[in-house]
């Protein structure tokens, strides 16, 4: 059976002595050479991690923020072989995690999809609906092409569901900060969270990171102690639709100034 040796790229950013941030950014919202730009500001405004989302016509875990920038970016003919080029810029300024629903992928092919991630420099995919029924598979060619295979598991998950997903896991595990759409700006029950990370732990020795909800600064630094990595998406996606490059990467300088705290002991996995 395939497997991923213990010290990947990512397992070794997230077990760090610290809290890692990580950037999302749709592919394709701009033209590439605008988009390079891009990945360089926020790149400079201390994103330890990247990930990079593949346009999705059906995103249906994602709020409007996300969905109307996927919607934005196929209108403008943004295929997988674009995000490609997106991939290969940003691999060269941080890791990368290609963030995909499962439709990307099987359309693409799976087996041609991981490839030529892999060539471009991703260190992973994460599809977000991945079926149970192609768990084991997609974890299997994903380690032969040399990529991790990061799961999202959501907190009600059962327990043969969670041993499952584990089992089919590489990188990291996915714990959602809320049980809402990504974009989500309400409060977060951090004591809630906190459980789904003690049982993600007990099932499996990967770093956990959190995202869907961490909308501010001052959230980000309540959460970073609990985890190995903080992910943030649709307040930088906003930004830069409403206000700009320039705003977006100030933002990530403050998520990385409020993130940037010593991970607990029992929380480095």
């Amino acid at each position: 059976m395939p497997h991923l040796p213990a010290s990947t790229p990512l397992d070794i950013q997230l077990r760090r002595p610290y809290t890692s941030l990580g950037v999302f950014l749709p592919a394709g919202m701009t033209d590439p050479a605008d988009e390079q730009r891009t990945i360089d500001a926020l790149a400079d405004s201390r994103a330890d991690l990247f990930e990079i989302g593949v346009p999705c016509r059906t995103p249906f875990l994602d709020g409007p923020v996300i969905a109307s920038a996927y919607y934005e970016a196929l209108a403008r003919g943004t295929h997988v072989h674009d995000v490609l080029g997106t991939v290969s810029y940003a691999s060269r300024r941080a890791l990368v995690v290609v963030m995909t629903y499962w439709e990307s992928v099987a359309l693409y092919g799976p087996r041609r999809f991981a490839r030529e991630m892999k060539t471009v420099g991703a260190a992973g995919i994460m599809v977000v609906d991945l079926p149970d029924a192609q768990a084991r598979i997609w974890s299997d060619t994903l380690a032969e092409a040399g990529l991790s295979s990061p799961r999202l598991v959501l907190p009600h998950t059962t327990d043969d569901t969670l041993a499952q997903a584990c089992a089919t896991a590489s990188g990291w595990l996915y714990a959602p900060a809320a049980q809402e759409s990504t974009g989500y700006q309400g409060p977060l029950d951090l004591a809630a969270l906190a459980c789904s990370v003690r049982r993600l732990r007990k099932a499996s020795a990967l770093p956990v990171v959190a995202g869907i909800g961490i909308s501010t600064p001052a959230l980000a630094r309540a959460v970073a102690p609990l985890v190995n990595g903080v992910m943030v998406g649709s307040p930088i996606v906003g930004a830069l639709a409403s206000t700009g490059r320039e705003a977006a990467a100030a933002l990530v300088a403050d998520f990385a100034t409020a993130v940037g705290t010593p991970v607990a002991e029992a929380s480095r996995g």
